[in-house]
């Protein structure tokens, strides 16, 4: 008796030639789904675009736990956040520098929905117990969130600027180059000051031409201005600035707390990884505001 082929089994059409010209057909004909006829000596447009063969390789864990990948992962990603909300800051910053309010503005209105994302990330971390946190916390060494190159960034551009930070950055010549720039650039507070300076308010003078690569200390008459914007029906537009800056502020607090409460949940208050100071220069920057003379001023409106 003769042997019946399988169902559907075609020896001059093997089932993956079957699958493969199936879904060219569909494709032709099918203008709902995604063309799917992707030439296999290329890769695809959206790896082309994305990179993303590139971002899930880049992961190296260096213990054996579990845990790591999470750490490191979550990292990475706060790493690419970071890297959005300085692009943000940077475009609002040289849009107030050109008196384009709109554009500043929609520049910071992008940035607090990337604020939230990025304190978002801290969820995979933040319940970590000091049993899980050891198990790989060895693999870190020396290496610290402090050293971070974009985070500093982030930092410069909020006014936070010391020139001790580029210290750790000399071995890597484009990071270096990178904070000696924005170091030496104003930061979005400075660009703020300056438009208010040029729609007519009494922004004194020797803040308008300090040192931009020293730390923003706050200024009493700097506050009677922003009380001023608030108090009168002067100009809507820079009251709305104010308000954005302020969510701007109000998330990264957020952001800082988070990670205050995430390491002292992991670590205590033992010292930090690369020698910084732990939960207790954590705690410090918790405690400062971000455009500090927004807060203040409102005590006087």
């Amino acid at each position: 008796m003769s042997q019946q082929s399988a169902p559907h089994e075609n020896p001059e059409h093997p089932p993956a030639a079957e699958a493969e010209a199936a879904a060219e057909a569909a494709a032709e004909t099918d203008t709902r789904r995604p063309d799917l006829r992707i030439g296999s000596t290329s890769t695809t447009p959206y790896e082309d675009y994305v990179h993303a063969d590139v971002l899930t390789h880049l992961q190296h864990p260096l213990s054996d736990d579990p845990g790591e990948m999470a750490f490191l992962v979550t990292t990475q990603v706060m790493e690419l956040w970071f890297t959005v909300v300085v692009h943000e800051w940077h475009t609002a910053a040289q849009a107030l520098r050109r008196d384009d309010l709109p554009a500043a503005m929609a520049a910071l209105e992008r940035s607090t929905y990337e604020l939230e994302a990025l304190i978002a990330a801290w969820k995979p971390l933040a319940r970590l117990t000091p049993t899980q946190f050891n198990a790989f916390r060895g693999a870190l060494g020396e290496g610290s969130g402090f050293q971070s190159a974009m985070y500093r960034r982030l930092e410069f551009l909020l006014g936070e600027k010391s020139a001790s930070m580029l210290v750790p950055h000399r071995g890597a010549p484009r990071e270096h180059a990178e904070l000696e720039k924005a170091l030496q650039e104003p930061s979005l507070w400075d660009e703020v000051l300056r438009l208010l300076a040029r729609r007519g308010y009494a922004i004194p003078g020797e803040v308008l031409e300090r040192e931009t690569t020293a730390r923003y200390e706050p200024d009493a008459r700097v506050e009677a201005v922003w009380a001023e914007v608030y108090a009168g029906p002067r100009d809507g537009e820079l009251v709305r600035l104010g308000e954005a800056l302020t969510d701007v502020a109000e998330l990264v607090w957020r952001w800082r707390n988070d990670h205050l409460v995430a390491t002292r949940r992991a670590m205590g208050a033992k010292m930090g990884t690369g020698g910084s100071a732990g939960v207790a220069w954590l705690e410090k920057r918790a405690s400062k505001n971000v455009f500090p003379e927004l807060w203040t001023a409102r005590g006087h409106v």
